[in-house]
């Protein structure tokens, strides 16, 4: 039988966290070709260090998004993000572009050709999840945990915390009981200041956003948060750590209360399945709930490289069903086609909508009006519900 009471912890990094500006910038990256051509393949990773920024990888696009621009683009998304420290500037930092064509032995998988259509751009498992936690039906400690960070970073740009830096961290344990969480047992904030301020000072800069953010009445006790523990962090984002794309991947998706299947999402074209094909099975998770056909929901979906239909589809209801699972997976599956050219034109993949989402979740957003987090729409939920009337 599950564990109905006990803590659980999830944590977020911002924007300005050094893995996250990597993933900024490579989907920036994606933007771009998308923007040129909504066919474009692209994946290219990124490494951040002292005034230092790598761009590595391959994609197949229009000539005219030479290295030249690519650079442009990554000083463009450092400088959003806020980047004009003496160890990390958009404008000083020295940028290396080391992209390349894609290679011919991948893009003959992907490539549709005669009878063929188009394959998966990998092997792999990717995972969805919901659940009835919160409004946005995804696990309480991750959605709060992303909530702080992202009010503190409004707080930034928007000059009413100019004393905070981009690069923060927060982790946020609640208390579950009979399975439902109903209180925080401790929170943590980690943000980077400018010098001179007192860790005090920092703890009452954050104090209303974690308030703010909580549901009324769920604030730990004050001797459970925690804001800049080592009392100090002046230094921060890659001048302070090195970043890579695509390490943050528990924080991208349901913060460790569901699995991953290891793929990382940033920087790649949604013909590869880590990103479309985890969207999609966020996207049907999503919608079973929604459609009150289950509380809690897992679906697993599993590809090879070159194949267009995928190898399986597992769903797990977590004891929450009200139906049968092998006929909602079915049903599923008739309602979407869940090939790599079927996810992109169903959710409408295939634009530069991807910048967006390399900070504070993947998923829990609100679909937007250029197609912008399409994934997380409930327009299934009056097939489902009249499926299983």
């Amino acid at each position: 039988m599950a564990q109905r009471n006990y803590v659980f912890t999830s944590e977020s990094v911002s924007e300005g966290h050094p893995d996250k500006v990597c993933d900024r910038i490579s989907d920036a990256i994606v933007d771009l070709f998308l923007g040129h051509d909504p066919y474009a393949r692209v994946a290219v990773e990124t490494l951040a260090t002292t005034n230092q920024i790598v761009l590595a990888g391959e994609v197949r696009g229009p000539e005219s998004i030479t290295p030249d621009l690519m650079e442009s683009v990554a000083r463009h998304a450092i400088k959003d993000i806020g980047y004009e420290q003496e160890g990390f500037h958009w404008e000083k930092a020295d940028v290396k572009v080391l992209v390349h064509a894609q290679s011919a032995d991948i893009a003959v998988g992907v490539d549709a050709a005669g009878n063929k259509d188009e394959g998966a751009g990998d092997q792999g498992i990717m995972f969805g999840y919901a659940c009835r936690e919160t409004e946005a039906l995804m696990p309480a400690p991750i959605f709060f945990a992303h909530g702080i960070l992202k009010s503190l970073a409004e707080a930034r740009h928007s000059g009413a915390a100019p004393q905070l830096g981009p690069d923060a961290k927060s982790q946020v344990s609640l208390a579950y009981e009979n399975g439902k969480p109903v209180r925080a047992t401790s929170v943590v904030v980690s943000t980077q200041h400018i010098d001179g301020l007192d860790q005090g000072e920092i703890r009452e800069i954050v104090r209303p956003h974690v308030l703010n953010v909580l549901p009324e009445g769920w604030m730990c006790e004050d001797d459970f948060f925690y804001v800049n523990p080592t009392g100090r962090f002046v230094i921060g984002g890659p001048d302070g750590d090195a970043g890579l794309t695509g390490r943050k991947i528990i924080v991208d998706t349901y913060g460790g209360a569901a699995p991953h299947g290891g793929g990382a999402f940033s920087g790649k074209d949604p013909t590869k399945v880590d990103r479309s094909a985890a969207y999609a099975a966020r996207y049907l998770a999503k919608n079973v709930v929604a459609a009150d056909l289950a509380t809690r929901c897992t679906i697993q979906l599993a590809y090879a490289i070159g194949v267009s239909r995928p190898l399986a589809v597992y769903i797990d209801t977590h004891g929450t069903g009200q139906v049968d699972e092998d006929k909602l997976s079915k049903v599923l599956q008739e309602m979407v086609d869940l090939s790599p050219r079927g996810i992109r034109e169903h959710l409408g993949l295939n634009k530069p909508i991807y910048a967006r989402t390399a900070a504070y979740g993947h998923f829990g957003r609100a679909p937007e009006a250029d197609g912008g987090f399409s994934w997380e729409r409930t327009d299934l939920v009056p097939g489902l519900r009249s499926a299983f009337a």
